[in-house]
């Protein structure tokens, strides 16, 4: 017998995404945001509200953590079969996921689930142990990640979540999983040198890349609420299109008339001024990502298919980690990728985002688990330390026994250095140091953080 239950009513069902406040019908705004649930039955039919003007939805089916479908869906409100005729008798894990990107060129682009119709019953989902976001361009949006090399069409069905580094990493790493992507956008600006298409202007948003009246109602531009999923892990993989800008024309925005170029000297080098404003944007950036993020490991990752930003990225995550003390960061650069594992659009295919997803859990398990031991050692020593209310790490703002009449407010920002344990006494000294104010490298400006 089966029962119908609409999505805000249904138990034990997980939902993976950014969402709005409204719950009922659940809007799916992003790549690889879905589904997911144990059933113990034959059949689940999913009830489906699809739209678009040029991109129409591509839906992927994962069993028991198998690939196992992939279907696009037509105009309208429509019931789906998503799978039938399975052992009812056992319990049958079952994800299902939006392949296509957030489309802000076609403003109709929009899916919604209203409603579950199964036989059987929903179990519990086991929880994740991690919760994962990774922020990215095409590579993350896993443009091209099926289909032939040969294909240069810029088309929906080129674009399968299920095959991308993002969803491949989240199932090694047991991770609940939220992607944040645009092809073709940067840190600072777009590949044609657009500065509105650069993903820290909207990261702030449910999914503030999406455009028009519609979008509004469906809470797209609504902000995040952080606090109800707080990231563990946060991975960055912007810079390959704001490379490509250098090498693009210039930018004229339609409304203003201002023109914005990534400018080259003349001997074919990129503008010192330039590069710096990308540096800046990539630093701020990790700032805002931290602000609402403040336990998790941050990734800047290069070099998955752009190898020109290395220095960039290396130096942007040193300064940062220099300025803040903030030592959950670190810039990581891809292995080289197989030529052969090229996808449609002289994209990724699969084999090269199996290389980076397998490249990318080694590296996070490595930076886990030594953060691991050193917040342990840092509760050793902060045992045998005299102070009041020490505590070990970035941004600590607790004052020692001897303060030396320093004030100390949550505004402040504070910067911590450490030293090595001594080896005969097992003493660890910390200096810390205060932020009075600092200056804006191309504006000029002065920025007081008080006295």
């Amino acid at each position: 017998m089966l029962k119908t239950i609409e999505i805000q009513e249904a138990k034990n069902l997980v939902v993976h995404g950014r969402n709005g406040v409204r719950r009922q019908p659940l809007t799916l705004f992003w790549t690889a945001s879905g589904l997911e649930m144990n059933l113990h039955g034959s059949e689940i039919w999913v009830e489906f509200e699809s739209d678009f003007s040029l991109y129409e939805q591509w839906i992927s089916v994962i069993l028991n953590g198998a690939h196992i479908a992939r279907f696009p869906l037509q105009k309208g409100r429509i019931w789906m079969p998503v799978l039938r005729g399975l052992d009812a008798q056992k319990t049958h894990h079952i994800e299902i996921i939006r392949d296509v990107q957030a489309m802000p060129t076609d403003p109709d682009c929009s899916l919604r689930v209203h409603a579950l119709r199964y036989d059987g019953e929903l179990l519990p989902v086991a929880e994740k142990k991690l919760r994962l976001e990774v922020i990215g361009d095409s590579l993350t949006s896993s443009e091209g990640a099926i289909g032939a090399k040969t294909e240069t069409d810029w088309i929906a069905p080129f674009f399968c979540a299920a095959h991308g580094y993002p969803y491949l990493l989240g199932q090694k790493l047991n991770a609940d999983l939220r992607v944040i992507s645009q092809s073709g956008w940067g840190a600072l600006t777009s590949w044609d040198n657009d500065p509105h298409c650069a993903m820290p202007l909207y990261y702030d948003q449910v999914c503030g890349v999406l455009k028009g009246e519609k979008n509004a109602a469906l809470g797209a531009f609504e902000p995040n609420d952080f606090e109800a999923w707080n990231a563990d892990v946060v991975v960055v993989n912007l810079g390959a299109n704001d490379s490509s800008a250098f090498e693009q024309g210039p930018w004229t925005d339609p409304e203003t008339g201002v023109v914005y170029k990534q400018r080259k000297n003349e001997d074919g080098t990129r503008n010192a001024e330039d590069v710096q404003k990308l540096s800046d944007a990539m630093l701020n950036f990790l700032i805002k990502i931290r602000k609402h993020n403040p336990h998790a490991y941050l990734i800047w990752v290069h070099g998955m298919f752009c190898n020109t930003l290395t220095e960039v990225v290396t130096n942007m995550v040193e300064e940062y980690k220099r300025t803040t003390g903030d030592a959950r960061v670190e810039a990581f650069r891809m292995p080289e990728l197989p030529a052969s594992g090229v996808g449609a659009r002289n994209h990724p295919g699969l084999p090269m985002h199996e290389v980076a997803a397998q490249a990318l859990a080694g590296n996070l398990e490595k930076l886990m688990k030594n953060g691991a031991e050193m917040a342990q050692t840092a509760i050793s020593w902060r045992d045998r330390m005299d102070t009041t209310s020490y505590r070990y790490g970035a941004f600590s703002k607790s004052l020692g026994a001897r303060d030396w009449g320093v004030t100390v407010t949550e505004n402040d920002r504070i910067i911590s250095l450490v030293t090595c344990a001594d080896n005969d006494t097992d003493v660890r000294f910390v200096v810390q140091a205060k932020l009075v104010s600092s200056k804006d490298r191309t504006t000029g400006k002065i920025t007081n953080y008080g006295g």
